[in-house]
């Protein structure tokens, strides 16, 4: 299973994926910008093809890697700090003084929504740490998290390539979400919005979320609204999806025929609350065990996606892979195997990438009931010994599931 793993991650390699799509240097100025897990290692590929560049990205702590000429910065993820709001701030000068003939190349993956965090003019830092902290537990889908960033920032929503309009900005993006949609890839920095502030109100509205005042002003001001999807600057740009969370799929798919195992691909977006996806998944493993339907063993079914995790009583420690695990050990048995892991390498905010659920952790002395209940699925895989450790990954092509049956 872990082998799976490290196909899946493999297959969205920026070292790879970066030099199929870069275009042609121009002969004027050229400035590198972005924000992920996987900028930095994307930067390295630009540079390997072009040599040094101008040009700034933003990553979290402990994701830098050597770079020639772009400056590779690193900041807080999920909650955005100063560092990143400065960053993003140098960000925005620097594509502004582009001229016509220049290009401002981005580099975006997941993560960079909070990574890259320039709160709108009258907004403050703590207003987006704020919002942010209060997304993250509410139980919001990705694209809902989003909408409302973009409406509160200086960058996102299409606001970088009009800054740096009239340039012209090619974006290459490594999709994190479901749908592999760029206006949700990192909140959409260079693609034009589809949604509004009134959108952005009504997610507030429908997760109860209370927000300051100044927030609640900002969002009924034309300050708010991204810009109108008929700006020139879009028409001249161009943005490429570069690797996405079904090339990892079809490659973990690849390494378990290899195998002798018979590969079942559920699907790239499977979402909903990370507990709920778990009892559903252990449902259709006992199937498959039981029944031989919908395959029979020696299977593994895969799939991805971005769960959710609605935090009701005060958290332990955890992310969203090793809470659907849990969930899936419960009713899943000792006799069915899965391991669960987000392919940047880092599950939420703890140390592992994600965990195992193998018959000697499903045989540990715990109350794996309890953990569950308190969020706290990290504690039980690390008592278990369950837990899967890469570090960070330099890639972020969401999270990744394989239900091993035999």
């Amino acid at each position: 299973m872990r082998h799976l793993f490290d196909a899946a991650v493999s297959a969205a390699d920026p070292a790879i994926a970066v030099p199929r799509f870069l275009p042609e240097k121009p002969a004027g100025r050229v400035v590198v910008v972005g924000a992920g897990k996987a900028s930095a290692k994307m930067a390295q590929a630009v540079e390997a093809a072009w040599g040094p560049c101008e040009g700034i990205v933003i990553v979290p702590y402990g994701s830098a890697l050597p770079t020639e000429g772009i400056e590779i910065v690193e900041a807080r993820h999920p909650v955005p700090d100063a560092p990143g709001e400065a960053a993003a701030r140098r960000i925005l000068q620097l594509v502004s003084g582009l001229r016509e003939g220049d290009l401002a190349l981005c580099l975006i993956s997941g993560g960079g929504s909070a990574l890259m965090a320039a709160p709108g003019d009258g907004l403050t830092l703590e207003d987006k740490q704020a919002i942010n902290k209060a997304l993250l537990s509410c139980g919001a889908a990705i694209d809902e998290m989003n909408c409302v960033r973009k409406h509160l920032s200086a960058t996102k929503g299409g606001r970088l390539t009009v800054a740096a309009w009239p340039a012209r900005t090619v974006t290459l993006t490594i999709s994190d979400v479901p749908g592999d949609d760029p206006a949700t890839i990192a909140s959409g920095p260079t693609v034009p919005d589809p949604t509004t502030a009134t959108d952005a109100r009504a997610i507030l509205a429908r997760y109860h979320l209370d927000v300051s005042d100044a927030v609640a002003a900002f969002l009924q001001t034309p300050a708010s609204e991204t810009p109108d999807p008929g700006h020139p600057a879009f028409a001249a740009s161009a943005c490429h999806v570069i690797a996405a969370p079904r090339q990892a799929l079809e490659a973990a798919a690849e390494a378990a025929r290899a195998a002798g195992i018979t590969p079942m691909i559920l699907g790239d977006a499977l979402e909903g609350e990370a507990r709920e996806l778990g009892i559903v998944m252990a449902g259709i493993a006992r199937s498959a065990l039981t029944h031989g339907a919908p395959i029979s063993a020696p299977a593994v079914l895969l799939s991805g996606g971005e769960t959710t995790v609605t935090v009701k009583t005060k958290p332990g420690r955890g992310g969203r892979n090793s809470e659907f695990l849990l969930s899936f050990g419960l009713h899943a048995g000792p006799d069915i195997s899965a391991i669960a892991c987000d392919t940047d390498g880092i599950d939420g905010s703890e140390s592992n990438a994600g965990a195992l659920w193998i018959p000697r952790v499903a045989a540990a002395e715990l109350d794996a009931r309890a953990y569950l209940d308190s969020h706290d699925a990290f504690s039980f895989f690390e008592k278990a010994g369950g837990l899967v450790v890469s570090g960070p990954t330099h890639t972020n092509v969401n999270d990744f599931r394989a239900v091993l049956i035999q």
